[in-house]
């Protein structure tokens, strides 16, 4: 079954919608990372990253009749949706852990 490109860009969308509450909610991080953390970071991690909330988009699509039956949507949601997505835009670069960095005072 082929697919068109304007319902692909409306599930992706949809996606990015259903996520905007867990992109507000990032914590602050007080890390300094370094510059090779910073390449590897936006050249390995984050592809990767990008492509795990995809397909954990995908995965949750296809479990949401049976998650919400069973009561655990939201778990889902964030387990398969949620947490790759905050980790791939929600984290400073080559930071470890997801949430905004601090901004630094003077």
């Amino acid at each position: 079954m082929k697919h068109s490109k304007a319902s692909r860009l409306a599930v992706a969308t949809l996606g990015l919608v259903l996520m905007a509450p867990w992109f507000a909610n990032a914590q602050p991080v007080d890390e300094n990372p370094s510059a090779l953390a910073m390449i590897g970071d936006l050249v390995i991690a984050r592809p990767l990253l990008v492509v795990a909330t995809a397909a954990g988009a995908a995965a949750f699509l296809v479990s949401l009749p049976f998650t919400a039956t069973g009561g655990n949507m939201d778990q889902a949601a964030d387990t398969l949706m949620a947490g790759p997505a905050q980790a791939a835009f929600v984290r400073c670069l080559g930071c470890r852990s997801s949430g905004r960095r601090q901004a630094v005072s003077d």
